[in-house]
């Protein structure tokens, strides 16, 4: 183990008791995807309290232990930095939101090795971006989709990455989104509580799980205003689970319009959306609060809804 790595220290207690050392340690550290997790334990960057290194990341946990993740520090990343626009919502030394355009991928992978979010970050923060997401991702404490517009913050520097992190992992963070969803949810405001977990008939997608199966997810929904055939709604993030919002709004029968993956639109709407060119969900990340991890200062932002999405809310008013 090199000197100058990160150490993280993660406390285990009796919720992780018998899950895979990987997945404890993934669900304990947001910032650190499962595969880079179990990486890390093969490359024996994870030890206990006593020194002594865990090698298997297949090992069942035995709560209470404290444990600690040593990340190395970032190689300089293949990403290439892009001179690319980027609206910011909120900048300083330690932190950057931007408010994404639907379109843009937040980090590299097959198929967009570039113009993605981090490409514009490594350019415009240049070089200033935490090295706890590895390579691929670079400062990213979280992602929204593809096709989701809207707010997303990215940590410059080791600490704020953590202090996000920790506040995701608590469920502090307040994210609120906006979603045009089809049909009319009854009652008007409710939650929706059910676990998500990777389809088991396409990897690609998430699907609703047994508890125990998959992540914890909660979402929150309220009736912002009714639309013909569709219904305008915040959805306020208990969790951040991939895709919640979508199969969340889909798995009480009304998935966001547009959606291409966990709904399909029938007519009238379909021929509104054809008419418009409009062929993504309905979703925007229109809020975004938390206390900012340096400074302690509470900070609250929010993001008006794109003229793609507004254009389509005009279009469907009563």
């Amino acid at each position: 183990m090199q000197g100058d790595d990160d150490i993280l220290t993660v406390a285990l207690d009796s919720s992780a008791a018998g899950l895979r050392l990987d997945r404890a340690l993934a669900e304990a550290l947001p910032s650190l995807s499962r595969e880079r997790v179990k990486s890390l334990i093969k490359g024996g960057r994870v030890a206990r309290a006593d020194g002594a290194v865990l090698w298997d990341p297949a090992a069942k946990t035995t709560p209470p232990a404290t444990l600690e993740v040593r990340v190395p520090a970032a190689a300089p990343a293949h990403n290439v930095a892009q001179d690319l626009a980027l609206v910011i919502a909120y900048e300083d030394e330690h932190l950057i939101v931007v408010d994404k355009p639907a379109g843009m991928v937040v980090h590299p992978a097959a198929g967009n090795l570039d113009g993605t979010m981090v490409n514009a970050l490594l350019h415009h923060c240049a070089g200033q971006l935490s090295g706890i997401g590895g390579v691929a991702r670079p400062g990213i404490v979280h992602r929204i989709d593809k096709d989701t517009s809207g707010l997303i913050v990215a940590a410059k520097h080791d600490k704020a990455h953590e202090g996000l992190a920790k506040q995701f992992a608590a469920h502090s963070i307040d994210r609120r989104y906006l979603a045009v969803a089809t049909g009319r949810p009854m009652p008007a405001a409710g939650t929706v509580d059910a676990a998500l977990g990777r389809s088991s008939s396409n990897r690609k997608k998430m699907a609703i799980v047994a508890e125990g199966r998959g992540k914890h997810a909660i979402t929150h929904y309220r009736t912002i205003e009714p639309l013909q055939g569709a219904t305008l709604v915040e959805c306020r993030l208990e969790t951040g689970r991939t895709h919640q919002v979508r199969v969340h709004m889909a798995h009480i029968g009304h998935p966001l319009v547009g959606d291409p993956v966990y709904g399909r639109a029938r007519k009238p709407l379909s021929d509104v959306l054809k008419t418009l060119g409009f062929a993504r969900q309905a979703l925007h990340a229109a809020h975004l609060g938390f206390i900012h991890p340096v400074t302690g200062n509470k900070v609250a932002l929010d993001s008006e809804i794109p003229p793609d999405m507004r254009e389509l809310i005009d279009q469907l008013r009563v």
